[in-house]
């Protein structure tokens, strides 16, 4: 087959697609994003009917992949690690039901926070979950092992996680395809409970689960994805997890002086691991991320053996592993050839010139720290959290997706006025509309602005799922229609928007303030398109 030059989300991508695949579901998150994008705009997708839309969050996702899989057909659920938190409910059930068409779960993990609130490792839900991992070191690896996954998960009759991280998610190389499945025909499940977990059938299920993790063992030792290679100097032997390995080689060139223990399918693999704790003297583990494998080692070997890594501190606990860092790590001279110039300074990002969410602050920051000097704004996950910046300074928080309404609630329950959340659209339907409902049930006195640019903007311009409903959203879910106020982010409404900004405030109840004004980018986009 043909050789393309692809991310490795794109790899991710094609490989499900040459697979058979039926429908990927996913909402937009970096650096996950561009394995839907490419799935939706590659012409098999129509021409084959594959499910393509973006779902409101997460937790919808998983439960709709689940869904497919209960009729036979192969799905892929997508998210970066964040996510993994919102899909966690039906993600770990998932694990005890059981799947009958192929599942993979996607969890785009961003160590050193690029584009994130934290770094959470995902490799710990797929130990929680107790089901087979995958996570490769390059791009072909990543196609191999979605293109082959699937047969596994059916094999197995359970869904797999495959941990990507930031850099091979984001960068490009050289990948050659397999020859083109056929999507599954429609089919269920020889037993009719399988997926109901009423607590009789979900023990019987959980029992049959904790009995295959043997089984599971075993394919990992098989696997290709997991490879003991000798060396010749047993001072130290090497783990080496995912895009560590590439990091590893690079220093070594023609090959490492030291055993090493490639892994990229888990449950770890105990012959291999075995292999080398007998063989060396010291082990030192490379994993990108948090020390997974580091504490797992440790379990399993007791005291006895030094086992160095991000525990210990020859690896920094936060942030990627590199060339360098891992040239440190097993003694090798840092020779980084280039370094960044003394004079070149970190630039924040900003709002772009012209955005509806500059305007939306503008008016509010001078609203409330003239008039109302004990407020206090919410904020949620989007492009208007770059409100906390400078010239804004205008937010207080910013915690997690939907955070921003239940935040204002919990603080105007506290007796703080006014109490203000700023969320987007497209964050509103993803998990801000049930903290709406916990304000309209107690009457909170909160004033919720809900910034719309028509789109998701932060990730690059998907659908939104709240486009032309949230007036009747927000109505259906209780708030008093003449407390749901629309205003033309633009400096022409300015006054008027003040004026709406005070009035909402001083009702002493649930409000909503809409700013709506299309994203210029999407805008832009648009304009080029016609």
């Amino acid at each position: 087959m043909s050789k393309q030059l692809l991310l490795g989300d794109e790899a991710i991508a094609q490989a499900a697609l040459d697979a058979g695949l039926s429908g990927v579901y996913a909402y937009p998150g970096t650096p996950s994003t561009e394995i839907t994008e490419y799935i939706q705009m590659t012409p098999i997708t129509a021409e084959k009917g594959i499910h393509s839309r973006w779902c409101s969050n997460e937790k919808t996702a998983m439960e709709a992949a689940l869904g497919m899989s209960f009729a036979g057909k192969r799905t892929l659920v997508c998210m970066k690690h964040v996510g993994m938190n919102v899909a966690a409910d039906c993600f770990i059930n998932s694990a005890i039901t059981g799947v009958k068409g192929g599942t993979i779960v996607i969890a785009a993990d961003d160590p050193s926070m690029h584009s994130s609130q934290n770094e959470q490792d995902s490799r710990f839900y797929g130990d929680f979950a107790l089901i087979p991992m995958y996570e490769p070191s390059n791009q072909q690896e990543a196609y191999d092992m979605v293109y082959n996954g699937f047969a596994f998960s059916e094999q197995t009759g359970e869904p797999l996680l495959m941990r990507m991280v930031t850099r091979l998610a984001h960068s490009r190389s050289g990948v050659e395809r397999k020859p083109q499945q056929a999507q599954n025909e429609l089919a269920f499940s020889e037993d009719p409970r399988q997926f109901i977990l009423l607590p009789g059938n979900a023990r019987k299920r959980y029992k049959a689960l904790l009995q295959r993790q043997d089984e599971f063992i075993k394919a990992s030792e098989n696997s290709p994805y997991n490879k003991y290679i000798d060396g010749p100097n047993k001072k130290l032997g090497i783990i080496a997890c995912g895009i560590g390995y590439n990091y590893l080689m690079e220093n070594y060139p023609e090959g490492c002086e030291y055993p090493v223990l490639k892994i990229g399918q888990y449950p770890l693999p105990k012959k291999q691991l075995m292999q080398l704790v007998e063989a060396c003297d010291e082990i030192l583990v490379l994993e990108d991320g948090q020390p997974f494998v580091e504490k797992h080692l440790k379990g399993y070997l007791g005291i006895g053996v030094k086992v160095e890594g991000r525990l210990d501190g020859t690896l920094s606990q936060g942030g990627e592993l590199n060339p360098d860092s891992v040239a440190r790590a097993v003694g090798k001279e840092n020779k980084a050839e280039f370094s960044i110039p003394s004079l070149v300074e970190m630039r924040p990002p900003a709002l772009c010139e012209g955005c509806g969410h500059r305007d939306m602050y503008t008016v509010l920051t001078e609203v409330l720290k003239e008039e109302y000097p004990t407020h206090k704004v919410f904020s949620d996950i989007g492009c208007y959290t770059l409100g906390a910046n400078a010239p804004f300074n205008a937010i207080d928080s910013c915690v997690n997706m939907g955070a921003s309404i239940t935040m204002a609630k919990g603080a105007s329950d506290a007796g703080l006025h006014p109490a203000v959340a700023v969320i987007g659209d497209s964050t509103f339907t993803h998990s801000g509309m049930t903290g709406l409902l916990d304000c309209v049930n107690e009457n909170a006195d909160a004033t919720i602005v809900i910034s719309d640019n028509e789109t998701t903007a932060m990730t690059g311009g998907q659908d939104s799922a709240g486009t032309g409903r949230l007036e009747a959203i927000c109505a259906g879910i209780g708030v008093a229609p003449e407390h749901i106020r629309v205003v033309i982010p633009l400096k022409k409404n300015y006054d008027e928007m003040k004026q709406v900004i005070r009035e909402e405030i001083e009702y002493r109840g649930v409000s909503v303030i809409i700013p709506r004004r299309e994203c210029i980018q999407t805008l832009a986009r648009k304009k080029r398109n016609k």
